[in-house]
C-alpha cells in the first residue's frame, strides 16, 4: 500500500482540513471560483440529552454554509439522516445571527433573531459504494414550488397535442418558481447532492471533479502503488493529498486503524450480502404475491368469460322456444287474415267468417274494409 484510503473517514478529514485543498476541491465540483472560505466546527451537541452530531467536513464559501460527508456503505437512512445534518446546519447559524430590536411602544422593544442574514446550506454527499439507482455521476435537490413538479408529472398535459398550451402552463409554473417575493428564492439555494463515487469512476465524463473520485477509487485497492498516482503528482493540490495519505506519513497508530478498518469493512460486506439475501427472499415473496393476485384478476376474467358464454348457450335454448312460439303465433295470425280475406273474395258474411276463423268481428270488418280500398 503506497496511500491510504481516502475514503477512510480518517484521512478524508486530514486531507479536508487543508483550507487550499478543501476550496480547490469545491471549486472543481461546482465549478465556481471561491473568494472565501471559512472552516467551521465539525461537532456539535443537539439537544439536551447530550446527542450529538459530527460532520465530516463543514465549511462556509462566499456566504454559503457547506457540509461535505463521506458515506462507505449502505445505510436504509441515508436520505432521513442528511436531510436532518441539512436541516441542523440551517439551525447551527442560530449561534451567531445577530439581533435586531422590534418597536412594541414608546416604552418596550423586543429583541429577535435577525432572520433575514440566515444563509443557504448546500449538504453534499460523498457516496463510495451506494447510488441509489442512479447511474448519473451525482443527483441534487432543492425545494421548489408544487406546481412545478406538478407540470412535469401530469401525463394528461403532455398529451396535448396544442404547443401553445404547453407553453402557457410553463409559463405559469416558471412565474411561480422565478417569484422572489419576500426572498422566496432562498428556498431553492438550499441544496442536498448526492456523489456517486462508483458512478464518477465508471461514465468517465469530462468533469473537473473526475480526478479526486478517481485518486479515492485508487486508494481503495489494498495493493495501491506509487506507480498508479504518477498522474496526480503534477498538480500541487493532489501532491500535497498524496504527501499527507502516503505511507510515509502513517504512523503504527495509523497502520492498525486501516487493518482494523478493513477487517471491519469485510465484516459489513458480508453482513451486506446477508441483508441482501434476506431483502430478496423478503422482495420475492411480495412481488410473488403481488403476481399472484395479477394472476387472479386474469383467470377471474377468463372465467367470467366463459361462464357468460355457458350462460348464453343455455339462455339461448330458453328464448329459443319462447321466439317459436312467438312467431307461431305470428304466422297463425298471418294466415287467418289470409283466409278472411279469401273469404271475403268469395262473398261470405262476417258471421260465418267468424265460425272459420275465430276472429273477433271488429277485425274482420276492418280487414274487409281495408281490402275495398
Amino acid at each position: 500500500m503506497y496511500l491510504a484510503p481516502l475514503n477512510y473517514d480518517r484521512y478524508f478529514k486530514k486531507v479536508f482540513k487543508d483550507t487550499l485543498i478543501a476550496k480547490r476541491f469545491l471549486e472543481d465540483f461546482f465549478d465556481i471560483t471561491i473568494e472565501e472560505i471559512e472552516l467551521l466546527t465539525q461537532k456539535h451537541k443537539i439537544t439536551d440529552d447530550a446527542v450529538a452530531v459530527e460532520f465530516d467536513f463543514r465549511c462556509k464559501i462566499n456566504g454559503n454554509y457547506v457540509i461535505i460527508d463521506m458515506q462507505q456503505w449502505f445505510k436504509p437512512d441515508i436520505v432521513n439522516r442528511f436531510y436532518v445534518y441539512h436541516c441542523i446546519n440551517t439551525a447551527l447559524q442560530l449561534e451567531e445571527m445577530p439581533v435586531k430590536s422590534i418597536f412594541i411602544n414608546e416604552d418596550v422593544t423586543k429583541e429577535i433573531k435577525d432572520y433575514s442574514l440566515l444563509q443557504p446550506v448546500v449538504t453534499l454527499i460523498w457516496m463510495v459504494e451506494d447510488t441509489l439507482g442512479y447511474t448519473d455521476d451525482y443527483v441534487g435537490y432543492n425545494m421548489t414550488p408544487e406546481m412545478v413538479s406538478d407540470f412535469i408529472t401530469n401525463d394528461k398535459l403532455w398529451l396535448e397535442k396544442d404547443i401553445q398550451k404547453l407553453i402557457a402552463e410553463r409559463e405559469i409554473a416558471l412565474k411561480q418558481l422565478n417569484n422572489n417575493t419576500k426572498n422566496l428564492s432562498f428556498l431553492k439555494k438550499n441544496r442536498l447532492i448526492w456523489a456517486f463515487q462508483k458512478n464518477i469512476v465508471k461514465n468517465k465524463k469530462f468533469s473537473k471533479y473526475k480526478p479526486w473520485f478517481e485518486l479515492a477509487e485508487k486508494t481503495r485497492n489494498k495493493l495501491n502503488e506509487k506507480a498508479d498516482f504518477l498522474q496526480f503528482e503534477q498538480d500541487k493540490i493532489f501532491a500535497e493529498i498524496i504527501r499527507r495519505i502516503c505511507k510515509d506519513a502513517l504512523t503504527v497508530e495509523d497502520i492498525n486503524y486501516i487493518e482494523n478498518r478493513d477487517n471491519f469493512w469485510d465484516g459489513v460486506s458480508r453482513y451486506e450480502i446477508g441483508l441482501r439475501k434476506e431483502l430478496m427472499v423478503e422482495v420475492i415473496m411480495q412481488v410473488k404475491e403481488e403476481v399472484r393476485e395479477e394472476i387472479k384478476e386474469e383467470v377471474r376474467e377468463e372465467v367470467r368469460e366463459e361462464v357468460k358464454e355457458e350462460v348464453k348457450e343455455e339462455v339461448r335454448e330458453e328464448v329459443k322456444e319462447e321466439v317459436r312460439e312467438e312467431v307461431k303465433e305470428e304466422v297463425l295470425n298471418e294466415l287467418k287474415i289470409e283466409i278472411v280475406k279469401s273469404a271475403i273474395d268469395g262473398g261470405l258474411s262476417n258471421e260465418l267468417i267468424q265460425q272459420l276463423t275465430k276472429l273477433p268481428l271488429n277485425e274482420i270488418e276492418r280487414i274487409r274494409k281495408e281490402q275495398k280500398k
